[in-house]
């Protein structure tokens, strides 16, 4: 009742006073409407605004989500047809008409509408992710993985490809060294969400599985590996006597310095150089490689023991927290050597 009664006063109020307010005004009025979760009388002044300046892309693009967020699923799909075929369309405009098509479940238009996006936006990590996940929805894995690591090549900063990348190797359960590698680059592109979590166990996981039974002697031998995962297994396989004793978080910390210092050493860098590696590396020679692997492996392994951990090195993980928060990690385009 009280939200029929605001609609009404404000139906009444933008009668009275929208003549004194431009449509920009407007807009961000219903902005903060949508950004609340009052999607009525987002719509009501949006409205309000297209008709003041009714060819705005901007405007008309919210309102397709609009139409979205409601349910109604028709007047989304007609105004988001129009606006892909707009010279100022992007790529947010076929995601939102692609997230309206896997709605009512036309994957087959959803399919081409992700294909036509990708022919105009062919760097667009957002449309490739969304794209893999429509091929994972219908149970085409293989072909969703193709196209996350063809999102990670193109757009190695996007994360959600990283993380569908990682958890598709993750179940899959056979080739755990791709993990190591789209799993820890994801967690520094996105270091504290619910999907984090879920990556670091993963790379423990991964880790375990890879020195297990002589597991990463075995990925060596797969026809497919490139040259890049090659020269980062062999590295590895320098560190094997160090986790007879088992893999713990204090055993990675060990062996991944071990890792980045023969990586170094031996010229790998000029070879394959690669953003994540430079950062271990920066952050071996700076002291925050122990907290740094702390925060991963501990808090995968035991919470309370990493808890514990922290509280008896506070200054060392205050420093480290304090590092992270501070920077932007960014992947270096053309450094991708997986496939």
């Amino acid at each position: 009742m009280k939200k029929i009664l605001l609609i009404f006063a404000l139906m009444i109020g933008i009668n009275g006073f929208a003549q004194n307010q431009t449509a920009k005004e407007l807009y961000e009025t219903a902005k903060k409407f949508m950004r609340e979760g009052d999607f009525d009388n987002a719509s009501l002044v949006l409205n309000t605004a297209l008709q003041k300046d009714p060819n705005n892309f901007s405007m008309q693009k919210d309102a397709t989500y609009l139409f979205y967020l409601k349910k109604d699923y028709g007047n989304s799909m007609e105004l988001g047809k129009k606006l892909i075929d707009r010279t100022e369309s992007d790529e947010e405009i076929f995601q939102i008409l692609g997230m309206t098509y896997k709605a009512i479940a036309e994957y087959k238009e959803c399919t081409k509408l992700y294909k036509k996006g990708i022919k105009k936006f062919p760097k667009s990590g957002i449309l490739y992710n969304e794209y893999g996940e429509l091929l994972a929805m219908n149970k085409d894995l293989n072909g969703a993985i193709e196209i996350w690591e063809k999102g990670i090549e193109v757009d190695p900063n996007f994360s959600s490809n990283y993380y569908n990348a990682t958890m598709y190797y993750f179940n899959k359960g056979e080739n755990v060294f791709p993990i190591l590698i789209y799993g820890e680059v994801f967690i520094n592109l996105e270091s504290y969400t619910t999907r984090t979590a879920d990556v670091k166990a993963a790379l423990f996981d991964a880790y375990k599985k890879l020195y297990l039974n002589g597991e990463v002697y075995k990925a060596l031998q797969v026809k497919k590996t490139t040259l890049f995962e090659r020269s980062v297994l062999e590295t590895l396989t320098r560190t094997v006597t160090m986790a007879a004793e088992g893999i713990t978080p204090n055993q990675l910390m060990a062996i991944r310095t071990r890792f980045v210092l023969d990586w170094f050493s031996t010229k790998n860098n000029l070879k394959y150089p690669f953003r994540l590696f430079d950062n271990l590396q920066f952050m071996l020679k700076e002291g925050f490689f122990d907290a740094y692997n702390q925060w991963i492996f501990g808090a995968a392994a035991d919470v309370a023991a990493y808890d514990l951990w922290v509280n008896a090195n506070d200054k060392q993980a205050n420093s480290f927290k304090a590092f992270q928060q501070s920077r932007v990690f960014k992947m270096t385009p053309g450094q991708y050597y997986m496939k």
